[in-house]
């Protein structure tokens, strides 16, 4: 049996039909290295025999009798990839209006609980290019175990195996009985309250520790701190996308220029692009937004079960400075705060609370907030969501067809409609940016502005300004 982890199963109890916790990816493809001439037909039926006999791709959820504990997966046995694999070509003229405004109305739609958790949309029309949008569950991945997966699509030759062979595959757990759900169930209610409180003293602990890194001015920015901004609000369940590419070889210049992490320039970047957004709206708070920057801490966990393996700390962008090279500076100082903050926070502290969550206090604690409005009524716990996640230097291939971009995008949050996923590939950064569609209705506003500012910057950092 394989049970969901407390983590895994959150995303699970945090969806609604407005607050949607899957994650997307828009990947552009060149069907001309495929050995075949590309067909839909032939596409779909290659990743059907390469997901055919992984498990993330073929199990499906299973509630526990009364909710007594987090759901399990059970192999789907009525597996059909016509289910989830579908085809639809853009309307003329098949342009980067048209491709985002179909992949945010499919960015809007739940996925079926009833099945496996995720769709791949084929999308023709767009030039010469294929593009596949993906969608899966929070429940089912994170950043990297997402990377993992694709990896069973993917190749580094056009005709090579893929990454991760469906040989090689995990086996399926089996699909365990009603009665022995709920006797497990009770058994872990039983014995839950057992481990709250060896999770109290290191959680008090921590709270001492972080109060003296406050005191000291070297702790991570705290939440609900952030300045309210047209895209803190509640969100509606509809989407709208943007994407663009910056060059990964200006942010190494930059690294060597400056001694600033990828990451570092990447969040300074993003907070230079969002002050000119902002300014250009009328709506530049004087504070800094903050961003929540997801952390993999799957090198440095105990746990070996659950997909989802991720801390995230808290940082402000310095969206309050306007020259760029003293915000990237600003932006140094405070991430090596915030990420000394963070690591001294266990690996596992998120995931042990979150084995906590009940379904049904969770699900209507969430139908309520988004009612009364709550992320309205409040202070702003954070702005937006940014995210990045390293990816292959070298090309990559998708059934056959070279990878021209993958642009990530995650999940928005009541509160927080905007979300920023980077992914490095190939010497390209693909930026993807998602967010509530009645917050902001054009994301494209925002991310034209990532090319000009890393340009910015790089020129500053040459002539060290």
């Amino acid at each position: 049996m394989d049970r969901l982890s407390g983590l895994d199963a959150s995303f699970l109890y945090l969806e609604t039909p407005r607050q949607l916790m899957h994650v997307c990816g828009l990947i552009v493809l060149d069907p001309s290295t495929m050995a075949r001439d590309y067909s839909f037909q032939a596409l779909k039926d290659t990743i059907a025999d390469h997901v055919s006999d992984v498990p993330e791709f073929t199990r499906r959820l299973r509630r526990v009798p009364l909710d007594l504990d987090h759901p399990v997966w059970v192999p789907d046995q009525h597996f059909d990839i016509d289910r989830h694999v579908h085809r639809l070509a853009l309307p003329a003229p098949g342009g980067y209006d048209e491709l985002v405004e179909v992949c945010g109305h499919l960015a809007g739609q739940p996925l079926d609980r009833s099945r496996p958790l995720w769709e791949m949309w084929v999308i023709e029309g767009y030039g010469d290019s294929v593009v596949v949008f993906s969608k899966m569950h929070h429940a089912t991945v994170d950043g990297a175990s997402g990377s993992n997966l694709i990896s069973h699509l993917c190749s580094l030759e056009a005709d090579a195996a893929p990454l991760a062979r469906s040989e090689s595959a995990g086996e399926h757990a089996r699909a365990p009985g009603g009665l022995e759900l709920f006797g497990r169930g009770v058994v872990s209610n039983v014995t839950k309250p057992f481990t709250l409180p060896r999770l109290l003293q290191p959680s008090a602990a921590l709270i001492t520790r972080s109060i003296g890194r406050a005191r000291k001015g070297t702790a991570m920015a705290a939440p609900f701190s952030a300045p309210r901004t047209s895209f803190n609000a509640t969100i509606t369940g509809h989407r709208s996308i943007g994407f663009t590419d910056i060059s990964l070889e200006d942010i190494k210049e930059i690294k060597a220029a400056t001694g600033a992490t990828v990451n570092d320039i990447v969040l300074s970047v993003s907070g230079g692009a969002l002050r000119t957004y902002l300014e250009e709206r009328g709506e530049l708070p004087r504070s800094s937004l903050l961003a929540t920057v997801p952390v993999s801490v799957r090198e440095a966990t105990r746990r070996t079960h659950g997909a989802n393996k991720v801390s995230a700390l808290f940082a402000r962008l310095n969206t309050d400075i306007e020259d760029p090279l003293a915000r990237l500076e600003a932006m140094k100082e405070s991430n090596r705060h915030a990420k000394e903050h963070q690591k001294a926070i266990p690996a596992d502290a998120l995931q042990d609370w979150a084995e906590f969550a009940a379904p049904r206090t969770f699900g209507l604690a969430v139908r309520a907030y988004a009612g009364l409005r709550l992320a309205e009524k409040h202070p702003v716990v954070h702005n937006l969501v940014i995210s990045n996640v390293p990816g292959p230097p070298i090309p990559l291939y998708f059934m056959g067809a070279r990878i021209e971009a993958l642009h990530p995008l995650g999940p928005v949050f009541h509160g927080a409609g905007l979300n920023v996923t980077v992914m490095s590939n190939n010497g390209n950064v693909h930026v993807g940016v998602i967010a509530c569609r009645e917050l902001m209705p054009d994301p494209d506003d925002l991310v034209q502005h990532f090319p000009g500012e890393l340009s910015t910057l790089r020129s500053a950092a040459a002539s060290g300004r």
